[in-house]
């Protein structure tokens, strides 16, 4: 079998997987639920304001902060939202660990090919 052809079949199992179809059943559910996805909306919007000014090491106000825990609270006692922030994550965890898999297969040959030693 080649590269490709377990790339088809990494891609068949990731569709297959409990991670994938949770976060597609809590995607469905989110889309069909408009305060839901307002207030997911909302959160995230929320959030990436506050790290573009952590990230520009711009000092965030205590309105901001405030807003943001408020915002994660609200999140968190709406059963919708906190289930697809969850199913995403667990999304996010599979394919970070399978793009470590892959990627220290890669680093291993680039090391090998820069003439750096194999390793164990």
């Amino acid at each position: 079998m080649n590269v490709y052809d377990h790339a088809h079949s990494l891609a068949k199992a990731i569709r297959k997987s409990p991670q994938y179809t949770g976060f597609q059943e809590a995607s469905r559910k989110i889309n069909q639920d408009e305060t839901a996805r307002q207030m997911l909306n909302d959160f995230r919007q929320a959030q990436m304001e506050l790290q573009k000014k952590q990230m520009q090491d711009q000092e965030s106000s205590p309105e901001e902060e405030e807003k943001v825990r408020k915002l994660s609270e609200l999140v968190n006692l709406n059963l919708t939202v906190k289930d697809y922030l969850e199913k995403e994550y667990q999304l996010a965890i599979m394919v970070r660990d399978i793009q470590k898999i892959i990627g220290e297969a890669i680093e291993e040959a680039m090391g090998e090919s820069a003439g750096g030693e194999e390793k164990k």
